[in-house]
């Protein structure tokens, strides 16, 4: 066993697991809850906690997480375009079309099975398995940088800073519509879909926290090329946004966002162009970019010409 992480509830009266989901978002609901049916998180004294106890404000957590396992996962030699690499972590520009982690319809094939392969032994086993640290996510039919951890050390520091939301993470987008002001920020609580569960969206009774900054790089006839940078990190959370505001993301037919006549486009329009984070080793500040994907520049130069 590792040795135990501390927490201290800030809100009374919220739920044990819920409160962990979000201390801890390497980790799954599900993960969660199983380490409190194994005993595993408790107070100073050693008295366990339940997984829908309720919390009360100063409240101290004691998590002891499981030593990895294997986690069945093959190794694959997929191409990977690497742009910053070291012992402790290791940043990709994931393409349009690679979904991150396996899951039910994707068993294999995903960036987690081509991580398992570059890195080798080099992995991190938060979550009770060895598998890369996967520390945040991006959507399949978005391109750009995503960032994985290669010991516990550095995925546990990677995951306090998207917590304090020190880690930024800068999009490129192209959104439909026209937007009178140059720039402006999206604070709007995102939940799941209330009747498609399958969505999310904007819940101001019983969403978490989103917030969104954009500003325009370029305006054109029916279309605006934006730069979008994440304060927290929700699922779909510059689609939901841009959505709510009337504007979906070219491409973007799950909230709106029309792909006819961009037949280069393989999902939204939405590119993860820049990640800066303090390195969990050195403490150094630093900024990994990727370059617009050629599909995107194609878009970019189609909608110049379109007046």
């Amino acid at each position: 066993m590792s040795a135990p992480l501390s927490f201290t509830a800030e809100v009374a009266g919220e739920r044990c697991d819920v409160f962990l989901t979000r201390a801890l978002p390497e980790l799954t609901r599900s993960a969660v809850q199983r380490l409190l049916e194994d005993g595993a998180v408790v107070r100073p004294d050693g008295r366990p906690y339940k997984k829908n106890g309720k919390l009360n404000a100063g409240d101290i957590l004691q998590v002891t997480l499981p030593e990895a396992a294997e986690s069945g996962l093959v190794p694959q030699n997929i191409p990977l375009d690497v742009r910053y690499e070291d012992d402790d972590v290791i940043v990709v520009n994931k393409p349009v079309g690679l979904v991150v982690h396996p899951a039910p319809g994707h068993p294999d094939g995903t960036l987690v099975n081509a991580l398992l392969y570059h890195c080798g032994e080099s992995l991190s086993g938060i979550g009770g398995e060895k598998r890369p640290g996967i520390v945040h996510r991006i959507d399949k039919d978005t391109s750009g940088l995503i960032i994985a951890a290669k010991n516990d050390t550095a995925h546990q520091a990677l995951s306090a800073q998207l917590k304090e939301h020190s880690m930024y993470r800068v999009y490129a987008a192209v959104a439909v519509g026209g937007f009178r002001e140059d720039s402006g920020t999206v604070d709007a609580p995102i939940g799941r879909h209330r009747t498609d569960r399958k969505k999310m969206a904007v819940d101001r009774q019983s969403g978490r926290e989103a917030v969104t900054h954009w500003s325009v790089e370029e305006r054109f006839s029916g279309y605006t090329h934006l730069t979008c940078r994440l304060e927290t990190g929700r699922t779909h959370q510059i689609r939901v946004h841009m959505a709510s505001l009337g504007h979906p993301l070219l491409g973007d037919t799950v909230y709106g966002g029309a792909r006819k006549g961009f037949p280069e486009l393989g999902g939204q329009c939405l590119h993860a162009k820049a990640l800066t984070f303090t390195h969990p080793t050195t403490g150094e500040r630093l900024t990994v970019e990727a370059p617009l994907p050629d599909w995107f520049e194609r878009v970019l130069t189609k909608l110049r010409t379109m007046g």
